[in-house]
């Protein structure tokens, strides 16, 4: 993540504080949310307003999550063995060799320590005036009694959880409907060949110039009608089996049989999606953790990955020939729609009953661990191995002074003998 990017995060995180402080500050607006007796609260946690609040109103709190202000959140509240559970924009899959395990741990100290200088200094001034200078800020936003995380271990890594994890990768994702008469239409003109389907997200709708001239001739290549949302300006190569659109509905044509490859930016929505409707995927992660989101699908079979930075029109076309054409790709992603459906509750309806139980017993205090609560020389138990430790030394200096001691009462008493 570069340096802009995190400071677009520093000042997005400063204008969301003081948002927050102007609301505790409406007497008449807090209030009327006291007086309304709400049963929880269910912020983005990528936003420090929403649990402030929770807390304010003394409310239980549930997250919809992925990521909190702190970090991604499975390090944050879970066990993550740095051997065999790869850390966020490494790459990594849980099969690591040594040199690897040290880039893992490399990375995770580097992180975790720089992270907290984005968020921290707006957010941990606030908890100290409205919550009093003895609240943990560090535990402060980790104390939710149900975490609803947006995956699942069809896309991630096995790895250690905690009671009050509940997983609900690819709650979103449901049957296609059917598409509009026109693009319909111009879907069906594919004919044998199918469709492409290409979309980087809500907030890239267009590319440098440069780049998108690239994309299109590599499109034009190929028999498959392509559909891509795009709204920047019209590419001067621009082939005629391509349909530029503003919008679309992403799930739907996923869900089209007619569907051959998604290229995608890589964000955790639109992966769910193609997992749950057994589409293989080109990759061309931008920022966050994209890039990580795509490593992990590759790593299962499903997707090639294009870096942005070398893309042009001979590598990005390779990339889709190898997609479409190679059938393995299809039926690993085809494997992991299998995986994800096969569940004994709706993704959804989990999520539903989790949020109705916490309302039902007005929180669930009995799930969430003392691990949040505890500081770090606590929770690896540093301070009992070096009580434990200090004692063996104490134990074992003690027993070799005795030795000695013995040692030179016999060899005193028997020079006095002889």
């Amino acid at each position: 993540m570069n340096q802009m990017v995190l400071h677009h995060l520093s000042k997005f995180h400063k204008q969301m504080s003081k948002m927050t402080a102007e609301m505790f500050e409406d007497e008449y607006l807090m209030k009327a949310l006291h007086d309304a007796a709400f049963g929880m609260v269910l912020p983005d946690p990528g936003i420090g307003g929403g649990t402030m609040l929770a807390h304010r109103l003394q409310v239980p709190l549930v997250y919809n999550v992925r990521w909190v202000i702190q970090g991604e959140a499975h390090w944050l509240i879970a066990p993550s063995p740095l051997a065999y559970v790869p850390f966020i924009a490494t790459e990594l899959t849980d099969k690591m060799s040594f040199l690897q395990r040290v880039k893992n741990v490399l990375l995770f100290i580097t992180v975790m320590y720089y992270m907290p200088t984005i968020t921290e200094p707006h957010y941990k001034p606030l908890v100290e005036h409205y919550f009093g200078p003895d609240v943990d800020y560090n535990t402060f936003f980790l104390d939710a009694d149900i975490w609803l995380m947006r995956n699942d271990f069809v896309f991630e890594f096995p790895r250690p959880t905690m009671p009050n994890i509940v997983y609900m990768g690819g709650f979103q994702c449901k049957p296609p409907k059917s598409l509009p008469v026109e693009l319909e239409a111009f879907v069906q003109s594919s004919g044998e060949h199918g469709i492409i389907m290409m979309t980087l997200g809500t907030l890239v709708g267009k590319l440098p110039q440069v780049l998108t001239e690239e994309i299109a001739a590599a499109f034009a290549q190929f028999p498959q009608k392509v559909i891509w949302r795009y709204t920047g300006p019209k590419p001067s190569n621009l082939g005629n089996n391509t349909l530029l659109v503003n919008w679309l509905l992403q799930n739907d044509l996923l869900g089209h049989p007619k569907m051959k490859v998604f290229v995608t930016h890589g964000g955790t929505k639109g992966i769910q999606e193609a997992i749950y409707h057994g589409v293989p995927i080109v990759g061309l992660p931008l920022f966050f953790d994209q890039s990580d989101n795509l490593s992990r699908i590759k790593a299962k079979g499903g997707a090639r990955v294009v870096d942005i930075s070398y893309l042009d029109r001979d590598i990005f076309a390779d990339q889709l020939r190898t997609v479409i054409y190679n059938s393995s790709y299809r039926e690993n992603m085809q494997r992991l729609s299998a995986l994800h459906r096969d569940q004994p509750i709706n993704p959804l309806d989990k999520a539903v009953f989790w949020i109705e139980y916490v309302l039902r017993h007005k929180g669930a205090s009995h799930l969430k661990a003392q691990s949040t609560k505890m500081p770090w020389y606590v929770y690896h138990s540093i301070d009992v191995i070096a009580t434990l430790l200090l004692i063996l030394l104490f134990v074992s200096f003690t027993f070799i002074l005795t030795v000695r001691l013995f040692f030179k009462i016999f060899l005193k008493n028997k020079v006095k003998a002889e």
